[in-house]
């Protein structure tokens, strides 16, 4: 750099937007520039960055109600009784594929998509990934309306949902540099819970969309095309790119060498690997296990719209009370509501069964927005531990925090693999899916005990975080 570059760079004020809506200097942490200007241009980003986001959900779970059309009815004996809307007779077993591999593609690229920030810039990624969406949406429609086409088609054109899951991980990268330590907590979970909402607001919108538009099943892809075009729109030309957070990925990678990123990824398996699992496989579960398609395409939303709702205020007391200390008990709570479902499923209670997941919904909200608020608290901690006190050294930390956040949010997100296949094993072997939410309670009380000792116990080097 040379001397007039570094002069040039000194004389840039913090917040001013220069050419391709690139903002040069970011100094969320200092209150005086936070106040004056930083917060409006963090909360103006927040916003578009959660409209991109929702339809970016809503696309990546459109499978989950499109599917409980799809399904045939069957006899005893296995033999069709009746086909689903167009033709379709698909299995609960296909049906649960189905839903898995859209949940896992979209975990998978949440690595990337975390990198991209930092290549693009937050708003030209944001701009790309909405308009990846086209692909889905497009494809749904098109195979829907074919029931002759092979299942292995329908997997491949299903994975391709998971581009609106990939949304997740780079949406909240690009937003944690925007908020000051003090308020990331509220305003990831706030940006996270605008993004999840799309899942309930497509489970609710797509069955009356498809059942008032001439074109069918087609129209639950098509419905979303416009809005995808509308979110890249909005994107280009509202949201910024924040210099600090175009570097080269190495910070990101630095992040994966530390410990507690595999652990809270762990832990985030169990918080929002639970609420996109359970999201997905809802409606599903209220038709196969109950036979109530009625209530899974009127009501089946519920448990999306809790969760999401939840999710910023999980953050919200985190920052208050700590991040490690919500965890534990929504963990704790996310148990018992499971036994609950439990003796739902046993008494052949579709009540007990519906209120115990509004409940789960819930804690897993609540945790989603807790463990979040945990990450940047340990980065902090780990750069305060090693003594690296410079505005290099911050930034570094900051560059790692977001890149872990995309990260973990990856890892978490194979929950929503794991957890439709977890349920489809459980009942072609046993009848039943009982065995799976058995083994859901012994794994959250196992991530209770895990964040107990690792960030409550007293001795802890993350205690209290």
């Amino acid at each position: 750099m040379t001397v007039s570059d570094k002069t040039a760079e000194q004389v840039i004020e913090p917040g001013v937007i220069g050419k391709g809506r690139w903002i040069e200097r970011w100094e969320p942490e200092n209150e005086l520039f936070w106040e004056a200007r930083g917060k409006a241009i963090a909360f103006r980003n927040l916003i578009f960055s959660i409209v991109a986001e929702h339809i970016g959900f809503s696309v990546w779970l459109l499978w989950s109600i499109v599917v409980v059309r799809m399904y045939g009815t069957f006899d005893e004996s296995g033999a069709l009784v009746a086909a689903g809307a167009n033709g379709w007779a698909l299995t609960a077993g296909q049906g649960f594929t189905l839903l898995a591999v859209a949940s896992g593609v979209g975990a998978f690229l949440r690595v990337p998509y975390t990198f991209a920030v930092p290549i693009f810039g937050g708003r030209n990624w944001t701009v790309i990934s909405a308009l990846l969406l086209l692909i889905p949406t497009l494809g749904l429609a098109w195979v829907v309306a074919r029931p002759e086409t092979p299942f292995g088609v329908l997997v491949a054109i299903a994975a391709t949902a998971g581009f609106g899951g990939g949304n997740f991980a780079s949406s909240m990268s690009n937003i944690t540099f925007f908020y000051p330590d003090k308020e990331k907590g509220w305003a990831l979970g706030l940006n996270a819970a605008g993004g999840n909402i799309g899942v309930a607001v497509a489970q609710k919108l797509v069955p009356v969309v498809i059942g008032i538009s001439a074109f069918g099943l087609s129209a639950a892809g098509l419905v979303y095309v416009p809005l995808a075009l509308a979110s890249a729109i909005l994107a280009f030309l509202f949201m910024d790119n924040l210099r600090e957070a175009k570097a080269d990925p190495k910070p990101t990678a630095a992040s994966l060498k530390h410990g507690h990123t595999w652990l809270m990824a762990f832990l985030y398996i169990g918080t929002f690997g639970s609420f996109i699992g359970y999201s997905a496989a809802f409606p599903t579960l209220l038709t196969v296990v109950f036979e109530r398609a009625d209530i899974a395409l009127g009501w089946g939303f519920l448990g999306a719209l809790v969760g999401s709702l939840a999710r910023p205020y999980g953050g919200k007391l985190a920052d208050r009370v700590g991040g490690s200390v919500i965890t534990l008990g929504a963990f704790i709570a996310m148990a018992v509501a499971g036994v609950a479902a439990v003796i739902g499923v046993q008494q052949e209670s579709l009540g007990l069964f519906f209120v115990s997941f509004m409940a789960l919904f819930a804690f897993t909200g609540i945790g989603n927005g807790s463990t979040y608020r945990m990450i940047p608290s340990i980065f902090t901690r780990i750069q305060a531990d090693k003594g690296e006190n410079t505005d290099e050294s911050r930034l570094d930390f900051k560059r790692q925090a977001a890149g872990a956040v995309g990260i973990i949010s990856a890892v978490g997100a194979f929950g929503g693999f794991a957890i439709p296949f977890v349920y489809m094993i459980a009942r072609e072997q046993t009848g039943s899916i009982v065995p799976a939410l058995q083994a859901y309670v012994v794994v959250f009380l196992v991530m209770a005990a895990l964040t107990w000792g690792f960030y409550l116990r007293k001795g802890a080097a993350m205690r209290n975080v």
